[in-house]
This record gives C-alpha cells, structure tokens and sequence, in this order.
C-alpha cells in the first residue's frame, strides 16, 4: 500500500481542523461549508478512508507512528472487520429460484400483424388453406 508523505498529511490535517473550526462558529455560511466538506474529502482520500472524521484520526495515527506500524496497524484493522463481516454472513445462502419464462413459446406466439386481423380475415386465410 502506498502511503502519503507525512508532511502532505499533516498539512491536510491542519486544513482540515481550521476549517471544522470555522464551519461550527458559522454553519449557515455555505461557503464554509463547501469548503470544510472539501478538506474532508481530500483528507479521506489521502488516508483511504470513506469517512472525513475517520480520516482524520487514521490521518492522526499515521503522524504519530512510523510507517511499518501504520501499515501494520491498518492490517489488523482491515482482517478484524472481514472476521466481522464473515461472522454477520449466514452460513448457507439462499439459493435463486428456478429462471421463470417470461414468454410463451415461439409456437404459441402470435406476430402484432396476426392481432390486428378481424376474425373475417381470419376466417378467409384459414378458408383458401
């Protein structure tokens, strides 16, 4: 996995947190706004995380702890929700019903041009047979 150079995070991080403290002293400014959800959103990238908060405390970790140990960290992280995941699954999943026909068959299917004859007509093509 490749990482992002600390001095980036750190910087993002501090965009981050001056922006949050803006928006909560004007929340109705949608300006602020706009932009503390785009330093969210560049903070979540940099950390690959889909949520700004959670971002910003891996953000937080990653600056704190040297790479291997982030690494490692997020390694554990990653096996612990699979193993969550895995235990959330039923053991057996339902199977899919049988595929349903949708249509009759070609030979009880009747063209629009057949439909829209009167049973005269009908009556005459069956007639000269």
């Amino acid at each position: 996995m490749l990482l992002p150079a600390k001095a980036e995070v750190a910087r993002q991080l501090r965009r981050y947190r001056a922006w949050e403290r803006v928006m909560l002293a004007a929340p109705n400014d949608r300006t602020v706004r706009t932009t503390f959800e785009d330093s969210g959103y560049t903070l979540c990238v940099l950390m690959g995380k889909r949520c700004a908060r959670e971002a910003a405390d891996a953000a937080e970790r990653y600056l704190r702890t040297n790479q291997v140990a982030y690494l490692e960290e997020q390694q554990i992280t990653c096996l612990q929700e699979q193993h969550v995941t895995c235990l959330q699954e039923p053991v057996e999943r339902p199977r899919p019903a049988a595929a349903v026909r949708r249509r009759p068959p070609a030979a009880e299917r009747r063209s629009p041009a057949a439909e829209r004859r009167s049973p005269a007509a009908e009556r005459r093509s069956t007639a000269g047979r």
